[in-house]
């Protein structure tokens, strides 16, 4: 009974790696891009722009790891173990998930780098706000039509039609909504988590004081 168990979960580990390796792939593309494009000195060229279009249209693969919930029903259904599913399980796509959006999260802190540096702080609020709302729209295209972030450029037709229709209708409004207010919250949370992880790592000093210098 042990080895069948086991041998369950070891094939249901081994399928969900695949799309797990291939969705983490997509979310660290947006993390990489945004290293390059706002942590560099480089000028805006016509590269850099083409960066920047890329790094927008694949930023909702890294949140877009959140949606992957329903893989995690499907396999406790599967596995049937309560151990198994509280000790393997659940940490691998909390892992996969977290990690995902870590990148989602360090992607616009690198944007906001940059709009500081250019003298336009005012504007990383407002930003912030149009990505998450971007994002929460590219996560329905993903999930629910199916849309990938090349299908800009292999069919742009259908995206900009058959994505845009989808928009008016009032179930993925509500869908696209809730996406975004958990986008905001999560963001919210995970930055001030980030950033004060950097700050006693760069402030050794002020954490043993009990003082925080910015």
């Amino acid at each position: 009974m042990k080895e069948e168990l086991l041998a369950r979960v070891l094939q249901v580990l081994s399928i969900n790696m695949r799309w797990m390796t291939w969705n983490l792939f997509l979310a660290f593309i947006p993390l990489l891009l945004s290293v390059w494009l706002f942590r560099t000195r480089s000028g805006r060229s016509w590269l850099w722009w083409l960066g920047f279009l890329v790094f927008y249209a694949f930023l909702p693969n890294a949140p877009y790891l959140l949606t992957d919930v329903i893989h995690l029903i499907h396999d406790i259904r599967t596995i049937e173990s309560v151990w198994m599913i509280t000790l393997v399980l659940i940490p691998v796509y909390l892992l996969v998930t977290l990690a995902g959006f870590e990148a989602y999260v360090i992607s616009l802190i690198n944007l906001g780098y940059y709009l500081h540096r250019i003298e336009k702080s005012e504007w990383i609020l407002k930003v912030e706000l149009i990505t998450h709302a971007l994002c929460a729209i590219g996560i329905y295209w993903g999930r629910f039509l199916r849309f990938n972030s090349w299908d800009f450029i292999t069919q742009p037709d259908a995206v900009l039609t058959r994505g845009i229709e989808e928009l008016l209708g009032k179930q993925p409004l509500i869908i696209i909504t809730a996406s975004f207010v958990i986008l905001l919250v999560l963001y919210l949370i995970m930055k001030r988590v980030s950033l004060g992880f950097v700050m006693q790592r760069n402030n050794p000093i002020g954490r043993r004081s009990g003082r925080t210098e910015y």
